[in-house]
């Protein structure tokens, strides 16, 4: 697996060499769009607004627009002046409690493996976050964005979850109202959520969607007529404590 980012913990006067693996992966089926016509491959080409000629990978550079059709360009070079020391680490700011972040601030998940020399503190670390029980936020620079992140330490070692800045997280579209609930639908509600505690097992969870696509898929590369299985209905129930009756008889009867 190729390391997606390497740096350092910095943590106190305290340097961590690592490297940064991406977590998770895409298994979403992958479509590929296709003219009506004739079934041919739609294909898109960069081209270059003035001339009409198209541009590859390898001649396109990055520019800011200061003013309509004014640009100023940018290279490598000068992304890496902007760095300082500290934004090339993973600069420890402050640790916290998990559940203090709110979810919608993650972002992406990434595996942190100790480099050469960094086992000894990297251990340390974990150890000592565990055992207090807090997270780490730091901020360090990956490619051309600073990021900030929250550093969780785990019984295997130490994964790191990139966040969104408060301003790129968005409110709610609307305010949600709290209308009053009775002590008898609560209760009841709450007989339903004991009834159906488990604990999470990320293996019994499969994507069921993508596996239907693919017998579909399957059907029509043999030109199989596609058969949909039959499901029964859901039956709505507007009063809600007949649905809590129904949903724990339900759940009685499954377990």
């Amino acid at each position: 697996m190729a390391v997606s980012h390497r740096g350092a913990i910095s943590f106190g006067m305290v340097h961590i060499p690592v490297g940064l693996y991406t977590a998770t992966q895409d298994n979403d089926i992958h479509f590929n769009q296709l003219c009506k016509e004739d079934g041919s491959r739609v294909k898109y080409k960069k081209v270059c607004a003035n001339c009409g000629k198209e541009v590859q990978a390898s001649d396109i550079i990055k520019g800011f627009e200061y003013e309509p059709g004014k640009y100023v360009t940018m290279t490598d070079d000068d992304f890496e002046k902007a760095k300082t020391e500290k934004d090339k680490t993973i600069h420890i700011l402050h640790f916290t409690d998990l559940h203090a972040i709110r979810p919608v601030y993650y972002d992406k998940t990434y595996h942190t493996i100790p480099e050469q020399g960094g086992d000894k503190a990297y251990e340390l670390l974990r150890r000592a976050m565990m055992e207090e029980g807090k997270i780490a936020i730091a901020k360090t620079v990956m490619g051309t964005r600073e990021k900030l992140l929250a550093l969780i330490p785990t019984e295997d070692g130490i994964l790191v979850e990139t966040l969104f800045f408060a301003d790129e997280v968005k409110e709610a579209p609307k305010e949600i109202s709290h209308p009053e609930v009775s002590e008898v639908e609560l209760t009841m509600a709450k007989t339903l959520v004991d009834a159906m505690v488990q604990e999470f097992q990320p293996q019994a969870y499969k994507d069921e969607y993508q596996a239907r696509l693919w017998e579909i898929i399957n059907q029509k590369i043999q030109g199989k007529e596609i058969t949909v299985p039959q499901e029964s209905g859901q039956v709505t129930v507007i009063d809600i404590m007949e649905a809590l009756k129904q949903s724990l008889a339900n759940v009685g009867s499954a377990s």
